[in-house]
């Protein structure tokens, strides 16, 4: 008789069934998480973003730390505004007991719906410190207008 409960296959020792589950696990959450490239291994992720807006603009703001603004692209089309580019950052530590060298390098790609009555003509980009700030203003169609409310009494 099959299990209904998928960690309890029949003829599966605890080790391997264990390496399974975590294996699924990974793939459902986390799916083409590593890209193969020529036997290495290139993580893919997503920047984190703030977005935030006002009368007059959007701004979103990406957390790329140690990211070179060469290293990245912004481009808007239909309606997309799309971040995307490549990280690459060594870390060596040298004692007297031991050498470790960490690398790492991925590339990163968002997608960020922009709504109606954004203006992608006058977009524009800064990066301070690892934080990119894209500030998208609004045309004046989209600008909320304020409209006062007098009293009749």
């Amino acid at each position: 008789m099959r299990s209904l409960i998928p960690w309890r296959r029949m003829g599966t020792e605890p080790v391997g069934l264990l390496r399974n589950e975590m294996k699924d696990f990974f793939e459902r959450f986390f799916p083409a998480a590593f890209e193969g490239n020529g036997g290495e291994s290139k993580a893919v992720w997503a920047p984190r973003v703030d977005v935030s807006e006002t009368d007059k603009e959007i701004q979103i703001k990406a957390d790329l730390p140690g990211v070179d603004p060469k290293d990245m692209e912004i481009s808007v089309t239909e309606g997309v505004l799309t971040l995307r580019g490549e990280k690459k950052e060594e870390h060596e530590e040298k004692k007297k007991d031991y050498h470790s060298v960490e690398r790492f390098e991925g590339r990163f790609y968002r997608e960020i719906p922009l709504p109606p009555g954004s203006d992608p003509e006058k977009i524009t980009a800064a990066s301070t410190k690892g934080v990119v700030t894209v500030t998208i203003p609004k045309t004046p169609k989209a600008q909320a207008k304020k409209i006062t409310v007098k009293s009749q009494e």
